[in-house]
């Protein structure tokens, strides 16, 4: 559990306008810091299994909505990706060789 003051920092940083508290993109920030935080708590307690059942359960519930944020807005994805260093997976389409020749000329 996050306390407030980590919540509320988070909250001002990814909030997509003034009184969004329950965004994707604010729970993919949320359940990042939880996940970070969890990571950090099983690297002492290796033996921790409950713990563990619950890191992998935000770990799944965070795809989810980055799965939906996929569908949804691609744009904002990658943004919050950036800013929270995840992996994607997803490619960037570039063109072919000789269509980026043509284009230069």
């Amino acid at each position: 559990m996050l306390d407030k003051q980590v919540k509320d920092k988070i909250l001002k940083r990814f909030r997509l306008h003034e009184g969004d508290t329950g965004s994707s993109e604010v729970q993919i920030a949320f359940l990042t810091e939880e996940i970070n935080s969890l990571a950090g708590h099983l690297k002492t307690h290796k033996k921790d299994f409950s713990s563990r059942y619950g890191l992998l359960k935000k770990v799944g519930e965070r795809r989810r909505l980055m799965k939906y944020l996929e569908r949804t807005s691609i744009d904002s994805l990658k943004n919050i990706a950036k800013k929270l260093k995840l992996k994607t997976g997803i490619k960037e389409v570039v063109a072919p060789v000789g269509a980026r020749l043509e284009a230069a000329k």
